[in-house]
């Protein structure tokens, strides 16, 4: 589209979070005069959240970086981008070849699950550097719901999602949908969706150790403590499939190891479980028996539960509820998508890896790979331990690690050491301060758009293409031929010569671009050529055609079909989560009981507001008016006794830093937690990002533990870190041990 046109409408999907909004843009003269949502959006109805309006921020930033930037000790130099990939290329190529390709390591950030050309491209590049060093946020955030999916159902992101418009019963652990626009359930407008259950007669029930903005709309919240989920969970367990039968369905004919879990559960009662977590043995068996007699029940999980110490059995277990009470693969339970570009059941050149785990471990503390990756937390250790396979030099895109990450400020020493880094990112930030040159993509309304990942985690099956609004600077760059770029160049550094092959390939696939590639993975999709609800087949041509998307309908139940496992069966009872489970009794034993209250440690949580997004939206003004929101919950009894009231500072203590807060006393967290937002900390010299400055906060990262993990997959577990807190200004008490 010219920046010169007349007024006109542009219809895009926005791409700041997972909800896929469906948005109606307003030009004159080439600018942006309005954005609202588009009431013809067959999935979101109209709905858009406050981020929406940041699309035009972000674009117009005059602090959004628009060519390459190299760092010397004069400061901050502009560079041609052949200069700036071929010192790229030269100076990774180089630590590799002399200490060995895993001296290189990688970091993604969740804005690339966001972006149709990194999805396509990226992978090249990485499997060019041969590194095993490889994290992304997958390991501070969903790491377990993909882990138990590879396991019980043969591939990684066949993660049941909740069919949360039929349902008649939902259950909620550790989850926020309507601050997070539901996560791992792209579902626009959850609050609308929430209240249809009610409306039709079902229930909305919350478990969590803060109220949260769901739960204060819920029929019923339970304060639970954190890290307890999986014991809550079993005891539900326990009370299906012990103390009532456990009713498969039409599952029962692919469904191995109920046996087994029969047996895990038998040792969770309700009783047993309810010193730890606080939650009555009668109301868990309330919610237990609720369950189990709705019309169609699902149980849902997320952050809250997957960044704990026992974060992969709480992601199993939800999943063995919904297998066991008939609610798998069944409307109103959870179910699986069949998107239209299929990543799972696709070709397998266009789709994403089933996965794999344990095929190698961390060289320090021997945590586990996942599909390539090893976790997030084990990666400033791999940058400051000496030996072979350190990492000496890293490459981040679009990743902010330093405040997305456990124990930032220890990453920001490894950073600093490291002897080459380079990031592909608009924004001179936290992390990428460090790097020695950055390589900054075009704008997100510069480029097209499809959301490749979330059609496929999505609560209806839906298809939508965005054509870029804007055409890029003569300078700028999209990030996927960044990525092409620098991968063939080290690829033909690694040959020693130019490779006629290589070269062609690469021109290909420059021409190419991702929207000849979405086009066929269209084609050779569910709804490609041989679907009769595709009008001769689903193409990219018909998407264009169809400017708000189209409505391929609900969630259908396909098993077995849809299996990945080599057996083509449920794996209900994965080893390595059974075995996990002994590791849970060793953690709460029998005669335990939960952690005495005048022990000066309270537990720390996370949350997450509407109008945040991670680390990566605090620059837009729009996103950050009003009253601050990095605050620290406390519970009135927990203030009182350290003489704190509502407004003053504190100051809290981890196991590795201490942060400055103002307190917010409130009943919404329960006692012996305090709950602080993630992404903040935005006060580090060297970055050029006013707007976040002038509302810096506090780093939650700077009092979570790295050493804090779930065992078995490795994620971060940020949930309950203990942590001291007192006014600011009083005597220091003793760190808390760990």
């Amino acid at each position: 589209m010219s920046a010169t046109a007349s007024p006109q409408v542009h219809f895009r999907t926005c791409n700041l979070c997972e909800a896929m909004c469906g948005l109606r843009i307003e030009l004159d003269a080439g600018r942006i005069t309005s954005i609202r949502g588009d009431a013809e959006d067959p999935f979101s109805r109209g709905h858009l959240c406050p981020k929406a309006l940041a699309l035009q921020d972000l674009h117009e930033d005059p602090e959004r970086l628009r060519h390459p930037m190299r760092r010397t000790a004069r400061g901050w130099e502009r560079v041609s981008w052949d200069a700036a990939l071929d010192e790229t290329a030269r100076r990774l190529h180089a630590i590799q070849t002399a200490h060995g390709r895993d001296a290189v390591g990688a970091y993604l950030g969740n804005p690339n699950v966001h972006n149709l050309g990194n999805m396509m491209f990226g992978p090249e590049l990485l499997r060019t550097l041969r590194s095993r060093n490889r994290f992304s946020a997958t390991s501070v955030d969903q790491l377990p719901h993909q882990l138990a999916a590879f396991l019980m159902f043969g591939h990684q992101l066949l993660v049941p999602i909740p069919d949360i418009d039929h349902t008649h019963y939902m259950l909620v652990l550790g989850a926020n949908p309507l601050a997070s626009n539901g996560s791992l359930m792209t579902a626009p407008d959850v609050r609308a969706r929430l209240r249809g259950i009610q409306q039709r007669g079902g229930r909305v029930v919350v478990m969590d150790p803060r109220r949260t903005e769901t739960a204060a709309i819920a029929d019923t919240h339970v304060f639970i403590r954190p890290g307890t989920d999986a014991l809550a969970l079993l005891a539900l367990l326990h009370v299906a499939v012990v103390e009532h039968a456990p009713r498969l369905g039409p599952l029962d004919g692919f469904t191995d190891g109920l046996e087994t879990v029969c047996e895990v559960a038998r040792d969770f009662s309700p009783e047993k479980v309810a010193p730890h977590t606080g939650v009555p043995a009668k109301t868990l068996r309330r919610i237990a028996q609720d369950f189990l007699s709705a019309r169609a029940a699902v149980c849902y999980g997320r952050m809250g539960l997957s960044t704990q110490a026992f974060g992969a059995l709480c992601q199993w277990l939800i999943t063995v509820l919904n297998v066991v009470s008939g609610n798998l693969d069944r409307p109103g339970g959870a179910m699986f998508t069949l998107p239209a570009f299929d990543i799972i059941g696709g070709p397998k050149a266009l789709g994403m890896s089933p996965g794999g785990f344990g095929r190698w471990k961390s060289r320090v503390r021997g945590l586990p790979e996942f599909a390539g990756e090893l976790p997030a937390a084990a990666m400033a250790e791999e940058m400051l331990t000496p030996g072979p396979g350190r990492i000496r030099a890293l490459l981040t895109v679009a990743g902010n690690p330093v405040l997305s990450t456990p124990n930032g400020a220890r990453l920001e020493q490894a950073l600093a050491g490291l002897d080459f880094m380079v990031s592909i990112d608009p924004y001179l930030n936290e992390t990428t301060r460090h790097a020695h040159l950055i390589l900054p993509p075009v704008s997100p309304l510069e480029r097209s758009h499809y959301d490749i990942a979330f059609h496929a985690l999505a609560v209806r099956n839906t298809a939508k293409y965005s054509p870029a609004l804007f055409e890029p600077g003569p300078d700028g760059r999209h990030d996927w031929q960044v990525l092409l770029a620098l991968q063939h160049r080290l690829a033909t550094l690694r040959r020693g010569r130019p490779s006629l092959r290589a070269t062609l390939k690469y021109q290909a696939l420059s021409r190419l671009g991702p929207e000849r590639l979405l086009d066929l993975g269209l084609r050779l999709g569910p709804y490609g050529a041989r679907h009769p609800m595709a009008r001769q087949g689903l193409t990219l041509a018909k998407l264009r055609e169809a400017p708000h998307g189209i409505d391929l309908g609900p969630l259908r139940p396909c098993l077995p079909k849809r299996l990945r496992t080599k057996d083509g069966r449920i794996h209900l009872a994965p080893a390595p989560l059974v075995a996990d489970v002994q590791r849970l009794r060793e953690a709460f034993p029998d005669a335990a009981s939960a952690t005495p209250r005048d022990s000066g440690d309270l537990l720390l949580i996370g949350r997450r507001h509407l109008r945040d997004n991670n680390s990566w939206m605090h620059h837009v003004p729009g996103l950050v008016k009003g009253k601050p929101r990095c605050t620290l919950m406390m519970h009135p009894e927990d203030a009182a006794r350290r003489e704190l009231t509502d407004g003053m500072t504190a100051t809290v203590t981890s196991r590795v830093g201490t942060v400055t807060v103002p307190v917010q006393v409130t009943d919404e967290v329960m006692p012996g937690v305090v709950s602080l937002p993630h992404g903040y900390g935005h006060g580090r010299e060297g970055t050029r990002l006013p707007g976040a400055t002038a509302h810096a906060g506090a780093s939650h990262n700077d009092l979570t533990d790295e050493r804090a993990v779930d065992a078995l997959s490795g994620n971060a577990a940020f949930s309950g870190t203990p942590v001291r807190v007192l006014r600011a200004g009083a005597p220091a008490a003793a760190t808390p041990a760990g």
